[in-house]
């Protein structure tokens, strides 16, 4: 499986939109990779309905959606019609990739072990793969087979991800888009009023320590 920080793998891969390798398909872009146990399975079809119902979103940000199934390419033609009448009835416009021979799913760690098909072979866990535009893996995730995903979140860290490549804050726990920030250890006294013009709040602590430095979201 790639580390956080590492260059995602190129891989080349069928798909129901046809032939893509990685890299090129996705050029510019911020990308999730998302894996699925199966085609025709329910949870599958809850979490690419709502992966369709969502792409607008993932669209704003720059973000590419990519699927993944151990089917083949005409199992997953004939699925995205489920997917499509599932919930609000939004067209599939991401491709699935098709990796019927587990290639993909062993390179990069999806494996569950304790979920196979009927020949008893391992089927892919929900992972969740977020790619930078530099090609490096920014985020993994992996749930197990009987667990759904919840893609508010992943549209919520992806807002993480972008807001804190830009500028030197970090995002605590359960920040939502307009909250504010925390200020990184790294910056020091002197650059605060620099990078941060909406200015900073500095929360008072027992320790006395003067690292929980608070300021709105600078973008």
């Amino acid at each position: 499986m790639p580390q956080l920080g590492e260059e995602f793998p190129n891989f080349t891969a069928q798909t129901s939109q046809g032939e893509i390798k990685f890299h090129s398909w996705l050029g510019d872009s911020w990308g999730v990779l998302c894996s699925h146990p199966a085609d025709f399975t329910p949870v599958c079809t809850t979490e690419l309905s709502r992966l369709a119902a969502l792409n607008g979103e993932f669209k704003k940000r720059g973000v590419k959606v990519i699927a993944l199934s151990c089917d083949s390419v005409k199992d997953h033609n004939n699925w995205i019609g489920d997917i499509a009448e599932f919930g609000p009835k939004c067209a599939v416009d991401y491709p699935i990739i098709a990796d019927e021979k587990r290639e993909l799913a062993v390179a990069l760690g999806m494996l569950d072990p304790d979920e196979k098909d009927k020949q008893g072979i391992p089927l892919t866990c929900r992972a969740v793969f977020i790619v930078g535009p530099d090609k490096r893996l920014k985020l993994s995730l992996l749930y197990p087979a009987t667990t759904g995903r919840n893609f508010d979140e992943i549209i919520r860290v992806i807002d993480s991800l972008q807001l804190t490549a830009g500028y030197k804050v970090a995002t605590p726990v359960d920040w939502r888009q307009g909250d504010k920030c925390m200020v990184v250890p790294s910056v020091t006294e002197d650059q605060l009023s620099g990078l941060f013009p909406k200015g900073v709040e500095v929360v008072a602590v027992p320790s006395g320590k003067h690292y929980l430095r608070m300021t709105p979201q600078p973008n």
